[in-house]
């Protein structure tokens, strides 16, 4: 049974300390099974349960931003191919779409110089005049989101945090969804405060963050994933709206066949399959105790590998 081997899975990477703990939940059926496994602080002995807030790092992006603008979209209120400076015209992007943006798809080098020198102000203004590569091509990116972010706060004239609040969350009943830092929430780092922001660009800009800073629980995560299985306003994006030809990308979202995700640098995921009524939320602060990403992204693969997997398929490795 693919839950089964799922769950295998994830206490096989807790034993070999690939994070200390994890909330997972997985819809199918018209109904989430959810398990808390392992630790959300070792330092203070607390075991993962139900409840509990987490960094959401990059999954920010779909739960935030991304859905915003898909909503517009939907909506017939914002052309997919309008350039950034329609709403920033003191931008240096007259020629990017906020297609190219939605779907990684641009020639911005993302590099910033002295960033953490930065004030909020200085690194809004730097990520008006990046630097160019030799041609557009899908290179995931934060200054994407962050520049949409702008994109919205300039439409609305409000500030992010109100935006989303008004237009995602409270439509939808998202009560424990907010911009850090927060009071209380599954530490990220051991012997840094938890509730704090973990990526640098988002704890500098705050509220005003497209990319990352978001908190969440699974609890409100189990409420937008169904709102992404059933309603109207999703119907049609398990397709591929890049323009370029390397990498397929849905609006915000990562596709593979009938799959879409998104992932977060602290360790967490959201995924969905609207033909297959399937989805799965895991969170966890992989980053508590040490930093490697690249391992991470291997581990990580193999639970979604699963959760992807066909029920009852014949599985190569169990030969």
């Amino acid at each position: 049974m693919k839950w089964t081997k799922i769950i295998k899975k994830i206490e096989e990477q807790l034993e070999a300390g690939i994070y200390p703990g994890a909330s997972f939940a997985y819809f199918k059926d018209q109904q989430w099974r959810e398990v808390y496994l392992g630790q959300s602080d070792p330092e203070h002995g607390f075991k993962t349960k139900a409840g509990l807030v987490y960094d959401l790092a990059s999954v920010s992006k779909v739960v935030g931003v991304g859905t915003l603008l898909i909503f517009l979209c939907h909506q017939g209120k914002l052309d997919l191919e309008r350039p950034v400076t329609d709403f920033l015209p003191d931008s240096d992007y007259p020629d990017i779409s906020i297609r190219q943006l939605l779907t990684h798809a641009t020639d911005l080098d993302p590099f910033i110089p002295n960033r953490d020198q930065l004030t909020a102000d200085e690194l809004k203004k730097a990520m008006f005049h990046l630097n160019r590569r030799e041609k557009p091509s899908f290179l995931y990116s934060d200054v994407h989101f962050l520049i949409l972010g702008f994109v919205l706060e300039q439409m609305f004239d409000e500030d992010l945090d109100t935006l989303l609040r008004e237009k995602v969350w409270n439509l939808w009943g998202m009560r424990e969804t907010t911009f850090g830092p927060v009071s209380q929430a599954v530490p990220t780092v051991r012997g840094v405060k938890a509730g704090l922001v973990h990526d640098p660009k988002a704890t500098l800009l705050g509220k005003h963050a497209g990319s990352a800073g978001l908190f969440s629980t699974v609890k409100d995560l189990k409420i937008f994933l169904e709102h992404y299985l059933k309603d109207d306003f999703a119907d049609g994006l398990s397709q591929n709206f890049s323009p370029l030809e390397d990498k397929d990308r849905s609006l915000a979202w990562n596709l593979e066949g009938d799959w879409l995700d998104h992932t977060g640098y602290t360790g967490t995921f959201v995924m969905w399959n609207r033909k297959k009524q399937e989805a799965a939320i895991f969170l966890s602060n992989r980053t508590y105790e040490k930093d490697e990403r690249a391992q991470w992204i291997l581990d990580r693969n193999q639970v979604m590998d699963l959760i992807r997997k066909e029920e009852g398929g014949i599985d190569v490795k169990e030969f």
